[in-house]
Protein backbone atom coordinates (compact mmCIF):
# COMPACT_ATOMS: atom_id res chain seq x y z
CA UNK A 1 0.00 0.00 0.00
CA UNK A 2 1.51 3.46 -0.90
CA UNK A 3 2.34 5.86 1.70
CA UNK A 4 0.15 9.04 2.19
CA UNK A 5 1.23 12.69 3.78
CA UNK A 6 -0.37 15.29 4.61
CA UNK A 7 0.27 18.46 2.91
CA UNK A 8 -1.07 22.10 4.21
CA UNK A 9 -4.21 20.92 3.88
CA UNK A 10 -4.26 17.61 1.39
CA UNK A 11 -3.69 14.25 1.46
CA UNK A 12 -1.17 13.42 -1.06
CA UNK A 13 0.98 10.09 -1.91
CA UNK A 14 4.15 10.61 -0.31
CA UNK A 15 5.72 10.15 -3.35
CA UNK A 16 4.01 13.10 -4.96
CA UNK A 17 4.62 15.15 -1.93
CA UNK A 18 6.51 18.34 -2.01
CA UNK A 19 6.55 22.14 -0.73
CA UNK A 20 7.62 25.45 -2.78
CA UNK A 21 11.28 25.92 -2.90
CA UNK A 22 11.26 29.43 -0.62
CA UNK A 23 10.04 27.66 1.99
CA UNK A 24 12.16 29.30 4.63
CA UNK A 25 12.39 25.21 5.97
CA UNK A 26 14.14 24.53 3.25
CA UNK A 27 15.80 27.89 2.63
CA UNK A 28 16.74 28.62 6.35
CA UNK A 29 15.71 25.42 8.74
CA UNK A 30 13.10 27.72 9.80
CA UNK A 31 10.85 25.46 11.59
CA UNK A 32 10.49 23.30 13.77
CA UNK A 33 8.92 19.23 14.21
CA UNK A 34 7.68 16.35 16.54
CA UNK A 35 8.44 12.60 16.37
CA UNK A 36 5.25 10.67 18.00
CA UNK A 37 5.56 7.21 18.34
CA UNK A 38 2.37 4.78 17.27
CA UNK A 39 2.68 1.28 19.36
CA UNK A 40 -0.95 -0.63 18.35
CA UNK A 41 -2.54 2.33 17.14
CA UNK A 42 -1.81 4.42 20.15
CA UNK A 43 -0.15 7.55 19.99
CA UNK A 44 2.08 7.69 22.65
CA UNK A 45 2.57 10.85 25.06
CA UNK A 46 0.84 12.83 22.59
CA UNK A 47 -0.05 15.54 25.33
CA UNK A 48 3.49 16.03 25.73
CA UNK A 49 4.73 16.33 22.20
CA UNK A 50 1.78 18.77 21.52
CA UNK A 51 2.76 20.98 24.55
CA UNK A 52 6.44 20.94 23.34
CA UNK A 53 5.38 21.87 19.60
CA UNK A 54 3.62 24.69 21.22
CA UNK A 55 6.64 25.95 23.38
CA UNK A 56 9.03 25.52 19.83
CA UNK A 57 6.55 27.36 18.02
CA UNK A 58 6.20 30.37 20.37
CA UNK A 59 9.90 30.58 20.98
CA UNK A 60 10.30 30.96 17.30
CA UNK A 61 7.52 32.92 16.71
CA UNK A 62 5.75 30.91 14.16
CA UNK A 63 1.92 30.97 13.97
CA UNK A 64 0.02 27.93 14.47
CA UNK A 65 -1.01 26.29 10.74
CA UNK A 66 -3.94 24.67 12.16
CA UNK A 67 -5.80 24.92 15.78
CA UNK A 68 -4.43 22.00 17.80
CA UNK A 69 -7.73 20.44 17.88
CA UNK A 70 -7.77 20.14 13.83
CA UNK A 71 -3.95 19.04 14.45
CA UNK A 72 -4.92 15.90 16.31
CA UNK A 73 -7.58 14.88 13.82
CA UNK A 74 -5.16 15.06 10.78
CA UNK A 75 -2.52 12.79 12.91
CA UNK A 76 -5.07 10.36 13.56
CA UNK A 77 -6.17 10.49 10.04
CA UNK A 78 -2.84 10.21 8.69
CA UNK A 79 -2.03 7.11 10.97
CA UNK A 80 -5.46 5.62 9.79
CA UNK A 81 -5.03 5.97 5.94
CA UNK A 82 -0.98 4.50 6.67
CA UNK A 83 -2.77 1.23 8.57
CA UNK A 84 0.27 1.28 10.64
CA UNK A 85 -0.01 -0.23 13.64
CA UNK A 86 3.34 0.63 14.79
CA UNK A 87 5.01 3.66 13.30
CA UNK A 88 6.86 7.22 13.55
CA UNK A 89 4.46 9.78 12.89
CA UNK A 90 6.48 13.00 12.26
CA UNK A 91 5.03 16.73 12.47
CA UNK A 92 6.72 19.37 10.70
CA UNK A 93 5.82 23.31 10.48
CA UNK A 94 8.01 25.57 9.29
CA UNK A 95 7.45 29.64 8.71
CA UNK A 96 6.13 28.72 5.41
CA UNK A 97 7.33 29.93 1.85
CA UNK A 98 8.65 33.93 1.16
CA UNK A 99 10.59 35.57 -0.73
CA UNK A 100 14.45 34.86 0.51
CA UNK A 101 15.36 36.84 3.27
CA UNK A 102 17.04 36.32 6.33
CA UNK A 103 13.84 38.96 8.21
CA UNK A 104 10.67 36.90 9.01
CA UNK A 105 8.06 37.81 6.53
CA UNK A 106 5.56 40.25 7.72
CA UNK A 107 2.37 37.91 6.74
CA UNK A 108 3.95 34.38 7.47
CA UNK A 109 2.06 31.17 5.80
CA UNK A 110 3.04 28.44 8.03
CA UNK A 111 3.66 24.91 6.03
CA UNK A 112 2.42 22.18 7.26
CA UNK A 113 3.66 18.37 6.62
CA UNK A 114 2.57 15.32 8.30
CA UNK A 115 4.19 11.70 7.27
CA UNK A 116 3.90 8.45 8.94
CA UNK A 117 6.39 5.40 8.48
CA UNK A 118 6.12 2.14 9.76
CA UNK A 119 8.58 1.08 11.82
CA UNK A 120 9.31 -2.19 13.79
CA UNK A 121 11.45 -0.67 16.21
CA UNK A 122 15.00 -2.14 17.02
CA UNK A 123 16.36 -5.82 16.67
CA UNK A 124 15.27 -7.82 19.42
CA UNK A 125 18.95 -8.45 20.02
CA UNK A 126 19.48 -4.38 20.95
CA UNK A 127 17.41 -4.83 24.12
CA UNK A 128 19.03 -8.36 24.54
CA UNK A 129 23.04 -7.57 24.32
CA UNK A 130 22.69 -2.94 23.90
CA UNK A 131 23.89 -0.63 21.86
CA UNK A 132 27.17 0.85 21.74
CA UNK A 133 27.55 4.71 21.65
CA UNK A 134 30.82 6.87 21.14
CA UNK A 135 31.14 10.19 22.32
CA UNK A 136 32.13 13.37 20.22
CA UNK A 137 32.07 17.25 20.84
CA UNK A 138 28.45 18.82 21.32
CA UNK A 139 28.72 21.70 18.54
CA UNK A 140 25.10 22.29 18.15
CA UNK A 141 23.52 25.74 18.73
CA UNK A 142 22.62 26.77 22.06
CA UNK A 143 19.06 26.85 21.99
CA UNK A 144 18.90 23.22 21.82
CA UNK A 145 15.63 23.08 24.24
CA UNK A 146 13.93 24.11 20.77
CA UNK A 147 13.10 20.87 18.43
CA UNK A 148 14.37 22.86 15.54
CA UNK A 149 14.60 21.05 12.02
CA UNK A 150 18.57 22.81 11.99
CA UNK A 151 20.07 19.18 12.66
CA UNK A 152 23.48 18.85 10.77
CA UNK A 153 25.06 18.61 13.71
CA UNK A 154 23.21 15.73 14.53
CA UNK A 155 23.26 14.44 11.39
CA UNK A 156 27.55 14.64 10.81
CA UNK A 157 27.29 12.78 14.90
CA UNK A 158 25.02 9.94 13.89
CA UNK A 159 26.87 9.72 10.32
CA UNK A 160 30.30 9.56 12.37
CA UNK A 161 28.82 6.85 15.13
CA UNK A 162 27.49 4.38 11.78
CA UNK A 163 31.10 5.05 10.52
CA UNK A 164 32.61 4.03 13.66
CA UNK A 165 30.01 1.13 14.40
CA UNK A 166 27.98 2.22 16.98
CA UNK A 167 24.37 2.61 17.26
CA UNK A 168 24.26 6.51 18.81
CA UNK A 169 26.78 9.19 19.25
CA UNK A 170 27.02 11.40 22.87
CA UNK A 171 27.64 14.62 22.31
CA UNK A 172 29.64 16.12 25.12
CA UNK A 173 30.17 19.52 26.08
CA UNK A 174 33.48 21.55 26.82
CA UNK A 175 33.96 21.00 30.24
CA UNK A 176 33.85 17.03 29.51
CA UNK A 177 30.33 16.71 30.50
CA UNK A 178 27.27 14.44 28.20
CA UNK A 179 24.31 16.35 26.81
CA UNK A 180 22.87 14.08 25.30
CA UNK A 181 23.23 11.38 22.13
CA UNK A 182 22.40 13.05 18.65
CA UNK A 183 18.91 12.08 18.65
CA UNK A 184 18.27 10.69 22.23
CA UNK A 185 18.77 11.54 26.04
CA UNK A 186 21.24 9.78 27.58
CA UNK A 187 21.11 8.68 30.94
CA UNK A 188 23.31 6.36 33.42
CA UNK A 189 22.73 4.24 36.41
CA UNK A 190 25.41 5.11 39.40
CA UNK A 191 26.85 1.42 41.33
CA UNK A 192 24.78 2.58 44.39
CA UNK A 193 21.78 2.52 41.53
CA UNK A 194 20.75 5.78 41.00
CA UNK A 195 19.46 6.88 37.86
CA UNK A 196 20.90 10.06 36.46
CA UNK A 197 20.27 12.32 33.85
CA UNK A 198 20.91 15.58 32.87
CA UNK A 199 18.53 18.80 33.80
CA UNK A 200 16.24 20.12 31.36
CA UNK A 201 17.92 23.55 30.18
CA UNK A 202 18.90 25.26 26.67
CA UNK A 203 21.79 22.57 26.78
CA UNK A 204 19.27 19.69 25.81
CA UNK A 205 15.94 18.65 24.08
CA UNK A 206 13.86 17.99 27.01
CA UNK A 207 12.34 14.41 25.76
CA UNK A 208 8.91 13.60 26.40
CA UNK A 209 9.90 9.97 26.66
CA UNK A 210 12.65 11.54 29.16
CA UNK A 211 9.41 13.59 31.00
CA UNK A 212 7.73 10.16 31.51
CA UNK A 213 10.27 8.29 32.71
CA UNK A 214 11.07 10.48 35.19
CA UNK A 215 7.60 11.15 36.14
CA UNK A 216 6.94 6.81 36.49
CA UNK A 217 10.25 6.70 38.45
CA UNK A 218 8.38 9.30 41.20
CA UNK A 219 5.35 6.89 41.07
CA UNK A 220 7.56 3.82 41.36
CA UNK A 221 9.86 5.10 43.75
CA UNK A 222 13.06 4.50 41.77
CA UNK A 223 15.88 6.98 43.11
CA UNK A 224 17.17 9.39 40.16
CA UNK A 225 19.23 12.52 40.02
CA UNK A 226 18.38 15.21 37.07
CA UNK A 227 22.90 16.27 37.36
CA UNK A 228 25.11 16.47 34.66
CA UNK A 229 27.68 13.44 34.04
CA UNK A 230 31.45 13.12 32.64
CA UNK A 231 32.13 10.80 30.19
CA UNK A 232 34.34 9.22 32.96
CA UNK A 233 31.69 9.13 35.33
CA UNK A 234 29.62 7.11 32.36
CA UNK A 235 32.77 4.95 31.54
CA UNK A 236 32.35 3.72 35.39
CA UNK A 237 28.73 3.47 35.58
CA UNK A 238 27.25 0.66 36.48
CA UNK A 239 24.74 0.55 33.62
CA UNK A 240 23.76 3.33 31.15
CA UNK A 241 20.83 3.75 28.23
CA UNK A 242 19.35 6.00 26.11
CA UNK A 243 15.86 7.27 25.48
CA UNK A 244 13.50 8.52 22.92
CA UNK A 245 10.30 8.44 20.90
CA UNK A 246 11.93 6.49 18.12
CA UNK A 247 14.06 4.32 20.35
CA UNK A 248 12.25 3.97 23.99
CA UNK A 249 14.23 2.99 25.86
CA UNK A 250 17.95 0.83 25.00
CA UNK A 251 20.30 -0.29 26.84
CA UNK A 252 23.50 0.92 26.27
CA UNK A 253 26.49 -1.40 27.12
CA UNK A 254 29.73 0.45 25.26
CA UNK A 255 30.97 3.58 25.44
CA UNK A 256 33.96 4.58 23.11
CA UNK A 257 34.29 0.58 22.84
CA UNK A 258 34.56 0.39 26.42
CA UNK A 259 31.55 -2.06 28.54
CA UNK A 260 29.61 -0.18 30.77
CA UNK A 261 29.42 -2.52 34.15
CA UNK A 262 29.67 -6.35 32.87
CA UNK A 263 28.85 -5.54 29.30
CA UNK A 264 25.35 -6.65 29.24
CA UNK A 265 22.07 -4.67 29.72
CA UNK A 266 21.14 -4.31 33.22
CA UNK A 267 18.05 -4.50 35.35
CA UNK A 268 17.50 -0.58 35.84
CA UNK A 269 17.51 -0.16 31.95
CA UNK A 270 15.28 -2.93 31.39
CA UNK A 271 12.62 -2.11 34.45
CA UNK A 272 12.51 1.69 32.91
CA UNK A 273 11.49 0.66 29.40
CA UNK A 274 8.89 -1.85 30.93
CA UNK A 275 7.88 0.85 33.38
CA UNK A 276 7.21 3.41 30.33
CA UNK A 277 5.49 0.61 27.93
CA UNK A 278 3.02 -0.17 31.09
CA UNK A 279 2.60 3.83 31.74
CA UNK A 280 1.26 3.51 28.11
CA UNK A 281 -0.91 0.34 28.40
CA UNK A 282 0.93 -1.07 25.50
CA UNK A 283 2.94 -4.27 25.02
CA UNK A 284 6.76 -4.05 23.95
CA UNK A 285 6.56 -3.90 20.39
CA UNK A 286 10.18 -5.27 19.50
CA UNK A 287 9.32 -8.23 21.64
CA UNK A 288 5.93 -8.86 20.33
CA UNK A 289 7.14 -8.41 16.63
CA UNK A 290 5.97 -7.23 12.88
CA UNK A 291 4.94 -3.71 11.80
Amino acid sequence: MPRIAYVNGRYVPHVAASVHIEDRGFQFADGVYEVVTVIAGTLMDEEGHLARLTRSLKELSIPWPVKPRTLRMIMREVVRRNRSANALLYIQITRGPAPRDFKFPAEPTPTLVITCRRTSFQPASALEKGVAVITLPDIRWQRRDIKSISLLPQALGKQQAVQAGAFEGWQVDPDGFVTEGCSSNAWIVTKQGMLVTRPASHAILNGITRQTILACATQEGIAFEERAFTVAEALDAAEALMTSAGTIALPVTRIDGQPIGDGRPGPLAKRVREMYLAHGGVADPVRAGGV
